[in-house]
């Protein structure tokens, strides 16, 4: 079975009730369940952080490599625009990874529009709500047979 981590940055933890204007109504806790289960279905376990601390996302980025992670989806969340620390963690473990955010960042203040990580990703997501999640995971499902 191969392993992918999910990992969300500061305030992803207010999906459902925040700006549902710009990030919908559904909370992270509804969107991990429905990834968590497409990805069983193709027989992928998919193991799910959020936290509002950079070093605690540093972490689980430096222990994917030890827990042989095959693709690290990410939504940094506002780390997008100001985490150097997150950018050498994804290229100190070498392990692929795709961007994700649930709004448009170009299309929103132009200091969105800089991302630490989209020149290091396999793939960037972007401005699809919650479907920025699925499609990121069936892209991963589908790159995981070429690694």
């Amino acid at each position: 079975m191969s392993n992918l981590l999910l990992l969300n940055g500061p305030n992803l933890n207010l999906l459902g009730t925040r700006e549902k204007d710009i990030y919908g109504s559904s909370t992270l806790e509804e969107i991990e369940s429905k990834l968590t289960q497409l990805a069983a279905e193709n027989n992928i376990e998919l193991n799910c952080f959020q936290s509002n601390a950079e070093h605690e996302l540093v972490d689980k980025i430096q222990e994917a490599k030890k827990k042989d992670v095959k693709i690290i989806l990410f939504n940094p969340g506002a780390f997008t625009h100001t985490s150097v620390a997150l950018r050498d963690a994804i290229l100190g473990v070498d392990i692929p990874m795709i961007e994700i955010h649930i709004s448009n960042i170009f299309g929103r203040e132009s200091f969105r529009e800089k991302s630490f990580f989209s020149d290091i990703s396999i793939g960037v997501i972007s401005g699809l709500g919650e479907e920025s999640y699925v499609s990121a995971l069936d892209f991963a499902i589908k790159k995981i047979g070429d690694l």
